[in-house]
Parts: C-alpha cells; structure tokens; sequence
C-alpha cells in the first residue's frame, strides 16, 4: 500500500498508554514521501471528533464530519497498524496543517 504526507488513513492505534489517542480512528500521515516509501514507520496525527478549540488542533471536514487534527498527539507507527487509505486533507487543510506544526514545534 502506497502511504502519501497528508493521506487520511485508518489506524489501529491500540496498545496504548496513560492519556494517548485510542481505538482505531482516521489519521493525517504527517512523515514526508520520502520517509514513508523506504521506512517500516510512519509519523501520523491521530483525528478526533469531540476536541475543545485547542491550538494545537486543526479543524478539518472528513466525509461531510467535522474532525479535528490533534498535533499535540503526533507519534510514530509501524505501517503494519495501517488498516486502509480513506481520503487526503484539502490544500487548505495541508496549509493550516503545516503552519500550526511550525507554530507549535519550530517557532
């Protein structure tokens, strides 16, 4: 299965630990292509449908749903946690993506 940054995939995220994301749940691919044809693992944020409007979330639509991006919950994953490729987030989506990764992490 080819994985692409910015695909909104379906993920098994369980085991889990403490006050992590749970159950399987769509998620952004955030890792570049780069990364994602050549490494087992892949960087993923976890999407949620309940969140307060907190800064590290983006408000995306998925399905004509209303979700949120949880940035503040970025991890790793093996490939193999990958169930199918649902959909990919708009350019603008992508835009507020990467500039509350920048706001958060970089800046």
């Amino acid at each position: 299965m080819e994985l692409r940054q910015y695909q909104i995939v379906l993920v098994n995220l369980d085991p889990t630990v403490g006050s992590e994301m749970k159950k399987t749940r769509p998620c952004v691919i955030i890792s570049p292509n780069e990364m994602n044809m050549y490494l087992q693992t892949i960087v993923i944020a976890p999407m949620t449908s309940s969140s307060k409007p907190y800064p590290t979330r983006v408000s995306i639509k998925h399905h004509s749903t209303k979700g949120w991006v949880a940035l503040d919950q970025i991890r790793s994953i093996d490939r193999k946690r990958v169930i199918k490729v649902l959909d990919k987030l708009s350019e603008k989506e992508i835009t507020l993506v990467k500039a509350t990764i920048r706001e958060t992490y970089v800046d």
